[in-house]
């Protein structure tokens, strides 16, 4: 039985992942989760200089999830490649760093300091909906979409995974979008735009107003948007979204995607990645599955 699965030339041991900005770089969860067992370790956003975030409060829970508008708060690509990277080279399981920006030249300034890294693979956050300026345009239309996954695509040797934001019309047109300037897989879905008021104090909840909505309230929507992407490219799909379960990560699996990356549901169960990679391996084993590759797509009427 074999869940190894391949993204663009990259192997990784089974297909769970951990979702970025829900698992810093791992050094939180070490305690909790052996790092060797997943597939791959994606990290929380790299900027190309310290990004302090949006001001508090910044998460809410919500029914059926949380709202984050943390604003992609981060150290910067100097104390990633001093601090983080050589944390994570310790582990057998593959790093995926997910890289952000506000304009074209910050997210290429980060690939190329990448380049000579052990990195596995750049996602390349481009729908964040906390950020006011810069990614969110970039997800949101596919001409913008298409012209800087092939900019970044010219200074990246590594291969690039271009991050899809739910909150557009035809995901199915961004994704070709992607494909067509030569990313080399997509991931999706990012975070729903939503909102919270506090109706006693007649306020909102969040400083941002509003904020991306993540956990189990927004999986029908990104299981629907992974089969939608799957029928309009070839290129592999990595889906997130309010996974909690294996039947969750099946879902997802059976929807078209080659790999699956757990968010939310790490603030709940820090052992949930685990759980998930050891449930996949008995769904193969009782259904007798022999390779992880029969389950891609393969929902049917």
């Amino acid at each position: 039985m074999r869940t190894e699965i391949k993204i663009a030339g990259v192997t990784f041991k089974n297909p769970v992942m951990t979702a970025s900005g829900t698992f810093g770089s791992g050094m939180e969860y070490q305690e909790f989760v052996d790092l060797n067992a997943l597939g791959a370790v994606v990290t929380k956003g790299v900027a190309n200089i310290p990004w302090t975030g949006n001001p508090t409060p910044r998460i809410a829970e919500v029914y059926g999830g949380m709202l984050n508008a943390i604003g992609l708060q981060n150290p910067g690509i100097e104390v990633f490649l001093e601090r983080d990277l050589p944390f994570l080279e310790q582990f057998d399981t593959r790093t995926i760093v997910n890289v952000c920006g506000k304009s074209e030249q910050d997210y290429i300034e980060v690939a190329e300091r990448l380049n000579d890294t052990s990195v596995a693979m750049l996602e390349i956050n481009v729908s964040c909906p906390n950020v006011k300026e810069g990614a969110i345009a970039f997800g949101q239309k596919a001409d913008a979409l298409y012209h800087i996954t092939g900019e970044i695509k010219k200074h990246s040797r590594k291969p690039i995974i271009m991050k899809l934001s739910p909150n557009v019309t035809d995901i199915g047109e961004m994704a070709r979008a992607a494909e067509a300037a030569g990313a080399d897989a997509i991931s999706l879905i990012n975070t729903l735009t939503g909102m919270k008021i506090d109706v006693e104090r007649q306020k909102f909840v969040l400083a941002n107003k509003t904020g991306g909505l993540s956990g189990p309230a927004i999986r029908p929507v990104a299981v629907r948007m992974v089969y939608q992407a799957a029928q309009a490219v070839k290129i592999p799909i990595i889906g997130m979204g309010g996974i909690a379960d294996t039947e969750d990560a099946l879902e997802f699996i059976l929807a078209g995607a080659s790999a699956v990356a757990v968010g939310a549901m790490n603030f709940v169960d820090p052992y949930a990645t685990v759980k998930i990679v050891k449930g996949i391996e008995a769904y193969m084993a009782r259904h007798h599955i022999e390779e992880i590759q029969e389950l891609i797509g393969a929902v049917h009427e």
